[in-house]
């Protein structure tokens, strides 16, 4: 499928990070200032790179951060697949000390290996990585596409790089992220190479 730089993102700071309240695929919020920030610093540090494409998630933050290489005219594509992972009942919720049990009771069903178990209203990491594979397809099919960027979700790229790099979903918080952290990935041969990981140098 031949070769490919991806440059693979976790959007910017939202007000709902900040303040710790869930937000997943079904809350569509802006950038604070500071992802904002985090952004124009991403940009001036990579907006010299020869990006064939840019393939964001359709949600607001995903694309803001990333909105100053549309504006150089670099083309842009949304995909659904690329979403957060839907948390249920508990999106837009403030996590308070029950619903923390709860969280990390899942999570640490998901590190025993029940991966299909959804949290409740909301969606389990299998689910996710096999919409995941749809778009991953597509983008993959596209060879004229040689240098690409991803903005995506900080769970979503967990997964996502479980799917890529072949390992078990059970251990996907081997993946660490923090907000406009950059993943750096070479594809080539149908296998990937990670050359950067949870990079926030451009932040600095």
């Amino acid at each position: 499928m031949g070769t490919k730089k991806i440059y693979l993102i976790r959007h910017g700071e939202t007000k709902y990070n900040k303040i710790g309240i869930v937000q997943g695929s079904g809350i569509d919020s802006d950038l604070n200032e500071v992802g904002i920030q985090q952004a124009k610093l991403f940009f001036e540090c990579y907006k010299n790179t020869p990006f064939d494409k840019v393939y964001t998630s359709i949600l607001k933050r995903s694309q803001q951060s990333v909105s100053h290489f549309f504006e150089l005219g670099i083309p842009h594509e949304a995909f659904s697949e690329l979403n957060e992972i839907c948390w249920g009942k508990r999106e837009g919720e403030k996590i308070t000390d029950e619903e923390d049990k709860y969280y990390h009771y899942v999570l640490d069903q998901w590190r025993k290996g029940n991966v299909d178990m959804p949290i409740e209203g909301g969606e389990s990491p299998i689910e996710v990585q096999e919409k995941q594979k749809i778009a991953l397809k597509t983008i993959l099919s596209r060879t004229e596409e040689e240098t690409i960027l991803i903005c995506m979700h900080g769970r979503a790229i967990r997964i996502l790089l479980s799917l890529i790099l072949k390992t078990p979903l059970k251990d996907m918080d081997q993946y660490e992220h923090q907000n406009l952290c950059l993943y750096l990935l070479e594809y080539n041969n149908d296998t990937f190479n990670v050359l950067k990981e949870n990079d926030i140098t451009h932040l600095k």
